[in-house]
């Protein structure tokens, strides 16, 4: 996939073009990258013109909400969704202050698109002016092709991002990654030194670092870990650790069947399940039963 910084392109092959922010690329953006591909002709390519940062950051700053995914993470899902390039911007006031016209203008002139994908209620513009009912008006006597797709429902609920949000922050990782389709949630970070107390308990842990984007609630979880290409069965403690008066929050990760030293090394973490919450034992020997019988929750990894 070809990665653009600038609204602007050197190619002269018709371009078909989903836009929005996609966070989490969920069914709904799937939906909307789908369409796109489908609307992409022999010989044009199909692209994806998103931001690199939240557009609250520039309009509103510090009420943009916590990622689902981080920028490689997004970048990586447009990628494997078949996206051909990917205008990945900077949403700064050239960007908020364009009118809607002159925004449709530059998607023709700059980008060559022939086709535009959005989903049903996609606003643009200065002062979000511009709806998908002005973007076919102005669009189509261009030759250029205008999509608007329905929302996308789950048990008679809408699919955003707001709404997956929400069940990572309550553990319900479940729904999730029902939401989200693919793999799901993931954490991925390298693996940093830590106290090494997992050693001593007979638990030993890989730190991950908590990546700049949402996590779980605290507690402990059952997990498929990857690494080196490779699928373990995994426990996951996410929180402060309160056993020994932790005040920082971690990640950390127990795989089955791993003997493995990969300090700095990548650790990617999905299907998470919810165990337990992160508590205080009376003496590490309680702590170290539970921490047993947490290991019975942990299953086998689901290879794909």
């Amino acid at each position: 996939m070809k990665l653009h910084h600038r609204l602007e392109r050197d190619s002269q092959r018709p371009l078909v073009l989903a836009i929005g922010f996609f966070d989490g690329f969920h069914l709904g953006h799937r939906e909307i990258a789908r369409r796109t591909l489908r609307l992409r002709k022999p010989g044009w390519r199909a692209g994806v013109l998103t931001f690199a940062n939240h557009p609250a950051t520039h309009l509103r700053p510090g009420t943009e909400p916590p990622m689902i995914c981080t920028q490689e993470e997004r970048l990586d899902l447009f990628a494997c969704a078949g996206f051909d390039e990917c205008f990945f911007v900077k949403f700064d006031e050239t960007i908020a202050t364009l009118s809607p016209a002159a925004f449709l203008d530059l998607l023709v002139d700059r980008l060559g698109a022939r086709g535009v994908v959005v989903g049903d209620t996609f606003r643009f513009g200065h002062r979000r002016a511009g709806d998908t009912a002005l973007m076919r008006e102005y669009l189509t006597p261009r030759g250029t092709a205008v999509v608007a797709v329905d929302r996308v429902s789950e048990d008679g609920e809408r699919v955003s991002s707001t709404r997956i949000r929400g069940q990572i922050l309550q553990g319900d990782l479940a729904g999730a990654d029902l939401l989200l389709g693919g793999t799901g949630y993931e954490i991925r970070g390298p693996v940093e030194l830590g106290e090494g107390r997992g050693h001593s308990l007979g638990f030993p842990t890989a730190n991950v670092r908590v990546p700049a984007k949402l996590i779980p609630r605290d507690g402990v979880y059952s997990a498929t870990a990857r690494y080196d290409g490779r699928d373990y069965a995994a426990l996951v403690s996410i929180g402060t650790n309160p056993q020994f008066d932790g005040n920082r929050r971690t990640v950390e990760a127990w795989l089955r069947d791993f003997a493995h030293t990969i300090y700095g090394r990548e650790l990617w973490l999905r299907d998470l399940r919810y165990v337990r919450e992160q508590r205080f034992f009376p003496d590490v020997a309680e702590l170290v039963e539970q921490m047993q019988r947490d290991v019975a929750a942990v299953g086998y990894p689901s290879y794909g």
